[in-house]
């Protein structure tokens, strides 16, 4: 099944092809970055995203196996484009914030713990608001398909996306404390438009 194209997107990457040449990039950075810039109005992403193209190859493929995505805020899982797809999001669990007082950590991370144990490895990962969530998340033996890292915020955001890229992760982050929701889930969705293909 395709997906239809509103004339307002296809507008909005017209204009962003006549802004900036992308075309040298491998195909799945390439259509990585072309949907942050288009989410965002931000063309800074062309040359602060990092992408591994090895590890967005090996997040599709677990996509199209129907493997589980994990979002550290509801706000990230409602700009994903489901398609039937369910989304695990433990952060407004009463267990996670039970679990993050007991262990002295944010509820971010204790609904990673919490996730983790649910869907096992293989599970493609995005967080686009807590960078407590992403440290977690590197810390842990989940062994994700893939992680788009993209935490907000001037505490501790580009130093875990720092740690993610340093982690060995099949990974998609920035360079910088700029990323968010949109933008996370912008990184997914271009990977989930591109299964048909």
């Amino acid at each position: 099944m395709s997906r239809t194209v509103h004339p307002i997107e296809a507008e909005s990457y017209r204009i962003l092809r006549g802004r900036v040449d992308l075309s040298h990039l491998p195909p799945l950075t390439r259509a990585v970055t072309e949907r942050v810039v288009h989410a965002s109005a931000d063309l800074d992403y062309v040359a602060d995203l990092v992408c591994d193209e090895e590890g967005l190859a090996a997040g599709r493929a677990a996509l199209r196996a129907g493997a589980p995505i994990v979002t550290d805020v509801w706000m990230v899982a409602a700009g994903i484009t489901r398609a039937g797809r369910e989304i695990v999001c433990p952060v407004a669990e009463p267990a996670a914030a039970d679990l993050g007082r007991a262990a002295g950590i944010t509820r971010s991370a204790a609904a990673v713990r919490i996730a983790a144990d649910r869907v096992g490895p293989g599970a493609v990962w995005v967080v686009g608001c807590a960078p407590t969530a992403l440290v977690e998340l590197i810390g842990l033996d989940a062994a994700p398909a893939l992680v788009v890292g993209l935490p907000v915020g001037f505490v501790g955001a580009a130093e875990s996306k720092a740690a993610l890229r340093a982690s060995g992760l099949p990974a998609v982050s920035n360079v910088g404390e700029k990323g968010g929701s949109a933008v996370a889930a912008a990184a997914l969705n271009a990977l989930l438009y591109l299964e048909d293909k």
